[in-house]
């Protein structure tokens, strides 16, 4: 371990004159004495083992900066803050769909708000204390070695990364870079002590948190193989990704359809794998489905880091049943991936400014850097870093204090550009493929914006920060148009907790309040920066990460709601059984969206691709093979693909364009044409071609999405 202060002949142990990576710099450069010396320093077996002692036998204990006092509450009942809580759901149920009243909902909202700020004057209702400043000292020590290693390995294997390709040499010495990074900069930092508790009182919590994870994956898994019932063209395209690097295409880009980063494509690969699902639609789901509950420990954590365990276990219950996250997991695309790496990367970015230990900053940039590689949305995420340590900045007063947070930067930054770095290398070769999707919807590449930019921003803007209690978009395939992104009880809690959050940051003036605000309007940037396409915005895949934020407010809410009732045992079993009709109210409305109205509305929408790929197998069990089957385009009708995926054939194409059915007559019978319902010009070629061939209407489960089925068997 490498003191990067180590050339001076004597080190002062006081804080004022810790060793900077600037002393390093000054003692290797002041004389050609001096480098050499540092160089053969570096080779010195005695000198390593002890520089390596240094900061691995560091013991210096964490010092509390400041404890955040429990806020006081009133003596009396909360009648102030249970009428808070009664208009705010009024307010959301008048908003719901069918009603959708606006402005008697808006009416209602601002009852509840002044009745929120008079609760809190009369400490009826605040926020839970967040968990106290400490400051573990970082003495900016580094393994020098294994940090030069790891980058000659770096630019080794950014140099081999050139083709777009995972391979073995650039793979290994990517890794081994990473790993060394990590090794060079880790701490021992000292254990934090937490409050002491019974084995009577873990074992009831642990409890608790499982039943809580266990009802969350329920909700994540029911019904998976039915709802979504139907795949669209983006499936038919992952689905093809994943089968070509089945057969060894190893890219870091995949560049079909406007260009997907690629985790989620060996995410499934593994998938497929692990459980014997094949390249199908249930893989993408299932896979999307497991990424979508890893998320959820990650949630707990923050919700722990911005409050407390009650914090936390309301905010894992709110965001494993709520129907934002629970719809987007379903879909089998990238979108759980936003905030799957959302989530830790905040938990550690806080945790590390709050306990300035140099390991989150480490942690922090692992999963930045991870989290570059799933879903592009989550490019937005080193804005909200920056914001935050601005932020963090500017709550600060000491000269020393702003220094160290420009070092925990730069760990993130350079962590993070190490995992991030076969996709730069891409970036660098390719920009246009890499930025295609994004500017597609930012810029006039692909349609000429419908007005002034700024004005654009500013509208979806305004409509991005109203999805969360009154329109979530549109877009009906990852959501459930024209209502809010939080069911009733979680969007009232929601807004309510925003009030709360301004309020105390008024009185206390804590950047972790700040942050918090900052980022829910910067988490749904990748929706209100769709410019060019300003009806897809909102969308619930592109502001994703800010489910997560949101549902930290809820759960803040709440917590400080039952705080409110006080210590008394007749008053805390009236809060706690008021917590349990809230939260089965918000398991209750969430259920009903997904499993019935979503489902049902994503059912009316989709083309039934499934009965389609039945067909074909019925046909491929009955005459050994598929190469004579074929599936008619029609404008606005199936993806052609997508029948083929439903009978094992994930790499074929079955359209024969309706100009192109001449050439069916070169292939041996028995042939199959599938076609659209309306589409009688296909029906009248292929009576010419095949006077003697038999057609059969297919009658669909799905209403009103019949299809003929026109063969041939000689």
């Amino acid at each position: 371990m490498l003191n990067l202060n180590f050339m001076e002949q004597k080190t002062n142990n006081s804080p004022e004159h810790e060793p900077t990576v600037l002393d390093l710099y000054k003692s290797v450069t002041k004389d050609w004495a001096s480098f050499s010396n540092f160089i053969r320093s570096l080779w010195d077996a005695r000198r390593r083992e002890e520089l390596s002692l240094a900061l691995a036998q560091e013991t210096a204990q964490p010092v509390l900066v400041e404890e955040i006092a429990e806020p006081t509450h009133a003596g009396t009942f909360p009648w102030h803050a249970l009428a808070a809580l009664g208009f705010a759901l009024l307010a959301q149920l008048v908003i719901e769909p069918p009603n959708q009243q606006s402005p008697i909902s808006v009416l209602f909202y601002l009852v509840a708000i002044g009745l929120l700020v008079w609760a809190f004057l009369k400490d009826e209702w605040h926020l839970p204390a967040m968990p106290p400043a400490i400051q573990i000292p970082d003495t900016m020590l580094v393994r020098l070695v294994p940090l030069i290693l790891a980058i000659v390995f770096a630019l080794v294997a950014f140099i081999d990364f050139g083709e777009g390709l995972f391979e073995w040499d650039s793979t290994l010495l990517w890794v081994a870079s990473i790993a060394l990074l990590a090794y060079s900069l880790w701490i021992k930092a000292p254990k934090l002590e937490t409050t002491a508790e019974s084995p009577r009182q873990k074992w009831m919590w642990n409890s608790l948190i499982l039943l809580v994870m266990s009802v969350s994956i329920f909700f994540r898994l029911y019904q998976l193989d039915a709802i979504p019932v139907e795949p669209f063209s983006d499936q038919a395209e992952k689905i093809l990704d994943v089968y070509e690097l089945s057969l060894g295409d190893n890219k870091v880009f995949f560049e079909r359809n406007t260009g997907r980063e690629a985790f989620q494509m060996y995410w499934t690969l593994l998938v497929v794998n692990i459980f014997g699902t094949g390249f199908s639609f249930y893989s993408l789901k299932l896979g999307t489905a497991l990424l979508g509950i890893l998320t959820l420990p990650f949630v707990y954590l923050l919700g722990k880091e911005f409050g407390n365990k009650r914090v936390a276990l309301f905010a894992l219950f709110l965001f494993g049943i709520a129907y934002w996250p629970n719809v987007i997991s379903r879909i089998g695309l990238r979108f759980p991936l936003y905030p799957l790496f959302l989530a830790p990367t905040l938990l550690f970015l806080v945790r590390g400014l709050r306990t300035r230990n140099r390991n989150d900053f480490i942690l922090c940039g692992i999963f930045l850097g991870i989290g570059l590689h799933g879903y592009s949305p989550f490019r937005i995420v080193p804005l909200l870093i920056v914001a935050a340590l601005v932020i963090y900045l500017l709550h600060l007063r000491s000269s020393e204090q702003r220094q160290q947070v420009v070092w925990w930067f730069l760990i993130i930054v350079f962590v993070s550009l190490l995992f991030f770095l076969p996709l730069f290398r891409y970036w660098i070769g390719h920009p246009d493929q890499f930025g295609y999707r994004a500017f597609t919807r930012l810029g006039d590449i692909e349609s000429p914006l419908p007005g002034p930019a700024w004005q654009i921003f500013l509208s979806n803007l305004y409509n991005g920060l109203l999805m969360f209690n009154f329109d979530n978009g549109e877009i009906w395939v990852n959501s459930l148009p024209h209502r809010p992104a939080f069911e009733l009880v979680t969007a009232a809690l929601f807004l309510l907790g925003i009030v709360l959050l301004i309020l105390r940051y008024i009185r206390q003036r804590d950047w972790r309040d700040a942050l918090l605000l900052a980022s829910i309007p910067i988490l749904i940037l990748p929706s209100v920066l769709s410019l060019a396409f300003p009806g897809e915005n909102p969308a619930l895949n592109r502001a994703g990460g800010a489910s997560v934020a949101g549902i930290i407010v809820s759960a803040l809410a709440l917590d400080g709601l039952v705080a409110g009732f006080g210590s008394e045992k007749k008053r805390k079993l009236i809060a706690y059984g008021l917590t349990g009709v809230l939260l089965a109210a918000s398991a209750f409305g969430n259920y009903d969206i997904v499993f019935n109205k979503f489902n049902a509305n994503f059912r009316a929408g989709a083309w039934n691709t499934s009965e389609m790929g039945k067909v074909i197998t019925q046909f491929r069990d009955a005459y050994g093979q598929t190469d004579t089957v074929w599936v008619v385009p029609f404008p606005h009708w199936v993806d052609t693909r997508l029948p083929g995926v439903w009978a094992g054939v994930p790499n074929r194409d079955f359209a024969l364009w309706q100009d192109s059915l001449a050439d069916s007559l070169l292939y041996p019978a028995p042939k199959m044409f599938i076609f659209w319902n309306q589409d009688l010009e296909t029906e009248r070629i292929l009576r010419e071609l095949y006077p003697n061939g038999v057609l059969n209407r297919y009658t669909s489960a799905f209403p009103g999405k019949d299809f003929y089925i026109f063969l041939v068997e000689e």
